[in-house]
């Protein structure tokens, strides 16, 4: 098995090809428990974070938005507030554990008039060429196998001035928070996930693949080797998250 046909799994190696199955059966494991997993984790600053996204997307009623990996609608259900009836907003996962919770939830707050449901790769989005005016991911690009595809894909369904906005754990940069951060991630989380879900080992693969994710700088290189332009990332919390921007045009 040579290194082009592995990938990163946490900070195991596997077959490129059961990357995804692996990570499926991660978020069919918590689906149940996301939201709360999400609170607990984060101490609720998660939602904070997604704020600063949906400011920094600047959705006007009649706009397209792509919302992936978009699990239980944090973002989505947003988006089909501001885009209004004229909209469209399409919340698309590759998980069908993660859609079911999404769409009970949207469907639930009497979001259905502007919004689909799609099962789909962020790798091959099955879009159509310029279709959308904003991509988002918000937690799901490193959990992708090949994001360099995944990039590229997205550029793709993007309107001619399309945005794309990548919220993702990334590298702290706020001194002495690495170790700190780190001791968090190892301990705290396994056992927060065995104690709400009685899953320890999905929360110990969500620590080990954010430090297998690239740090800030590398991820801009490759949104700018993916076609886009004007790409730049803020940093959240120190660094431990960081929304990056790049455009289509």
């Amino acid at each position: 098995m040579t290194d082009e046909n592995t990938t990163h799994f946490g900070f195991k190696q596997v077959p490129k090809d059961e990357k995804a199955r692996r990570v499926g059966e991660v978020f069919h494991s918590v689906a149940g428990k996301y939201d709360l997993m999400n609170d607990l984790m984060s101490m609720g600053i998660h939602r904070l974070w997604k704020r600063y996204t949906i400011e920094m997307a600047a959705v006007r009623p009649g706009h397209r938005v792509l919302d992936l990996a978009g699990g239980t609608g944090d973002l989505a259900s947003r988006f089909a507030r501001l885009t209004g009836p004229k909209g469209e907003v399409v919340l698309c996962d590759i998980n069908a554990s993660m859609l079911e919770a999404g769409r009970d939830r949207l469907t639930d707050e009497g979001l259905v008039d502007n919004l689909r449901y799609v099962q789909g790769d962020a790798e091959n989005l099955p879009f159509p060429d310029e279709h959308f005016d904003l991509v988002t991911i918000a937690f799901g690009l490193r959990n992708v196998t090949d994001k360099d595809k995944a990039l590229a894909s997205m550029r793709r369904v993007l309107r001619p001035g399309g945005k794309l906005l990548v919220l993702e754990f990334s590298h702290p940069v706020a001194p002495g928070l690495k170790p700190v951060y780190d001791v968090y991630s190892f301990r705290a989380l396994p056992f927060m996930g065995r104690l709400v879900t009685g899953d320890a080992d999905s929360y110990r693969y969500l620590a080990e693949s954010i430090r297998m994710h690239p740090d800030q700088e590398t991820l801009k290189a490759m949104m700018e080797a993916a076609g886009l332009e004007d790409c730049d990332y803020f940093n959240l919390t120190g660094g431990i998250v960081a929304l990056h921007r790049g455009y289509r045009f």
